[in-house]
């Protein structure tokens, strides 16, 4: 007879079968910590994470999302242009969420906050950046990015999307492919700041559409303005469209 043990849900056989039980190692204070460091125990934080970013939004309202770099120091002219796109968007009754860091992100906030809107920081563990920006005026902090991507998707009813990098650059393609494949309910993308997104559309255009990588369709998802009103009139216009 092959030797086998039912551990929960998951069955161990021949030498898999381990010689203790998940209350004997839950109780028994000695041995190695490393087992804090396991893929079993991620699991639990990676449920407390989405427990704790449905909690704290749930009740959030029309949201935007505002990516942006996190390197725009507040000298620059991207970072008056996400203070006013943040002012604007809450004066439209919007939320606005932003990955909490400093920069377009902090700009953001801040023209949220100041004019009197809600103000969300969605942070994440990073070796460089040290916590949410104060303007944030609800922040949850993520050690993971795909849950903190699923909260950015499931509470904002439009991406708006400032100069950034390689994380912003993420952000944007993750929610076209999701608009795509119809894994979300379309909604508006809108790039602001014709000159620094100019080249990205050509190379879609150019390369990409013409060589039947994309379709037209997938093109006509982005918005391309360097028009603060224009950016929130689309977003609007989305929300009154549902």
């Amino acid at each position: 007879m092959v030797r086998s043990k039912q551990k929960g849900p998951v069955i161990q056989r021949r030498d898999q079968v381990d010689g203790s039980t998940t209350d004997q190692r839950l109780l028994d204070s000695r041995g190695p910590t490393d087992w804090v460091h396991t893929d079993p125990w991620r699991v639990l934080r990676i449920q407390a994470e989405f427990v704790e970013g449905f909690g704290a939004l749930a009740e959030l309202g029309p949201a935007i999302a505002v990516f942006g770099s996190a390197r725009t120091p507040p000298e620059h002219p991207t970072y008056a242009l996400a203070q006013q796109l943040g002012g604007e968007l809450a004066r439209a009754g919007f939320a606005v969420i932003t990955g909490g860091g400093p920069g377009a992100m902090e700009a953001a906030n801040r023209g949220a906050s100041e004019a009197g809107g809600l103000s969300v920081g969605l942070g994440i563990e990073l070796p460089w950046e040290s916590g949410l920006n104060g303007w944030a005026d609800i922040g949850v902090n993520f050690r993971y990015f795909f849950a903190r991507k699923t909260m950015f998707v499931k509470y904002s009813q439009g991406f708006a999307v400032l100069p950034g990098g390689f994380g912003t650059l993420d952000e944007l393609f993750e929610a076209l492919t999701l608009v795509q494949t119809q894994k979300v309910t379309r909604f508006p993308i809108v790039l602001i700041g014709t000159e620094y997104w100019a080249g990205l559309l050509t190379w879609l255009r150019d390369v990409a559409l013409a060589d039947g990588k994309i379709g037209q369709a997938d093109l006509e998802m982005l918005q391309l303005t360097d028009d603060v009103d224009e950016a929130v009139r689309v977003m609007v216009e989305a929300r009154e469209a549902r």
